[in-house]
């Protein structure tokens, strides 16, 4: 009967098979308009009384042999229901009537007027009222309370006041360290909880103790405020620790971790195993980050002074760019990649992308389910939270750092895309001028054991 989506509950009922023809539906899906499930099943309990009333009148109905277009309370009904479905606060609002026969109107009498019910006070309510009207309050209160009360909703939707206890406002804390410290800062149409998943899978840095403290303060100081009009009991927002913990440190994967994964079962039915195959070797002998491979295109492997390389740059059609402007760069082919096919990948795949089969979300991020399937396959093998598909950079970062070549810091800082470690004119000048050989010394020194990538992907 109560079915979720997204952060809201739906009423689902059956239509009788008897009844379909006459109601033409075969079930009745009706928006509770709320994310809390203790109001969910109330208001799921009144439309369950409703649409049984509606089942027995048209049951009766067609027992009396009564036509379709005779039936006008079995119209009334119908019409009832998508009135519960549309209005805008919601199934209480709209009385519900007793399961008895329809009286006929020359013995209908006049109903007694009955007291409007007190609608309860709604967050996005008490934001308007208690601070966006309130002429005491600052600018900053104002622009810094409404950011807090739109993260709420955003997340759990809107909900009286006198609901939101402790239990919210733990999810809400929870919800507020997941998410990229990046947050708000370009345009998105990803649900808070998917921004939460994606900046896990990138390794993004998340909000900060501090970040969080203050959205928790601003809505603890507009609940004070219904404290003092005794309009919620209790405030659930103070008493939180903001210390998120200690932080998995990440690090490269050792050569045991690479054996137990390259030989591991993989079970993703979204994304192939050859596919994740050659993910995985191109940023094992790469250090690309995973966002980079799966948005490379047939046009991004190009031949530069001689040498087949990567070509990492923004692609203005689809709105995906570098994290930074460092990020922007090419990465030699590394021999073991050759070796194993990928010049002649450019020439078999479909469609402009060179790595096939990955979805595209809504929000343009290529590689979101293998992302997960990894992250899935990790666990499954028992390998450590602290190594992920991102460890890959540190493996090669560490591994360049102590080759024995002789290989130059700022080669490594511009294979992998990092901001140069010495920020100088002089700096930014050289890093224009590495030569693209000197980027192949600096691939070639990525080294793995012979056994570990020898299935390749084809």
């Amino acid at each position: 009967m109560l079915r979720i989506r997204g952060t809201t509950y739906h009423f689902r009922r059956i239509v009788p098979p008897a009844l379909r023809s006459v109601l033409d539906q075969r079930e009745i899906w009706v928006s509770l308009k709320t994310g809390y499930q203790s109001e969910a099943r109330k208001r799921a309990s009144l439309l369950h009384a409703r649409t049984t009333e509606l089942f027995d009148e048209t049951s009766r109905a067609l027992t009396e042999g009564q036509e379709r277009h005779a039936v006008p309370h079995v119209r009334d009904a119908l019409k009832d229901l998508h009135r519960l479905l549309e209005a805008p606060i919601g199934i209480e609002a709209i009385p519900l009537p007793a399961s008895k026969p329809r009286l006929r109107p020359q013995n209908m009498r006049k109903a007694p007027k009955m007291q409007s019910k007190r609608q309860p006070l709604l967050l996005s309510e008490a934001l308007t009222r208690f601070v966006l009207k309130n002429p005491h309050a600052s600018a900053d209160t104002k622009k810094a309370t409404q950011r807090a009360v739109e993260l709420f909703l955003r997340a759990f939707g809107d909900a009286p006041v006198s609901i939101i206890g402790g239990e919210k406002a733990r999810a809400f804390r929870d919800l507020l360290f997941s998410l990229p410290a990046s947050l708000g800062k370009r345009k998105s149409s990803l649900t808070l909880t998917e921004e939460a998943d994606r900046a896990r899978e990138d390794e993004r840095p998340t909000l900060s103790g501090k970040s969080v403290k203050n959205h928790m303060m601003r809505l603890s100081a507009l609940w004070n405020q219904l404290l003092q009009r005794e309009l919620v009991k209790k405030n659930p927002w103070t008493g939180w620790s903001f210390e998120n913990g200690s932080k998995t440190i990440r690090r490269g994967w050792t050569t045991q971790e690479l054996q137990t994964l390259m030989t591991g079962d993989w079970r993703s039915s979204s994304v192939s195993e050859s596919t994740f195959r050659l993910i995985t070797m191109i940023g094992a002998y790469s250090g690309m980050r995973l966002g980079e491979i799966c948005h490379l295109r047939t046009e991004d492997l190009q031949t530069i002074d001689g040498v087949p390389c990567f070509v990492i740059q923004p692609h203005t059609d689809s709105g995906w760019s570098p994290k930074t402007d460092a990020g922007t760069r090419i990465v030699p082919v590394h021999s073991r990649l050759i070796e194993a096919g990928l010049l002649i990948l450019k020439d078999t795949v479909d469609g402009p992308y060179l790595i096939p089969g990955l979805n595209t979300s809504k929000d343009g991020v290529r590689g979101t389910v293998f992302g997960r399937s990894f992250s899935t396959m990790k666990t499954r093998l028992g390998l450590p939270a602290e190594i992920t598909f991102h460890s890959f950079r540190h493996s090669v970062s560490t591994q360049l750092r102590n080759a024995s070549a002789d290989i130059r810091e700022i080669w490594i800082d511009r294979l992998l895309g990092h901001e140069a470690t010495h920020k100088s004119q002089g700096t930014s000048t050289y890093l224009s001028g590495i030569t693209t050989a000197n980027l192949k010394q600096t691939v070639e020194a990525i080294i793995y054991p012979d056994d570990i990538f020898r299935k390749g992907w084809s």
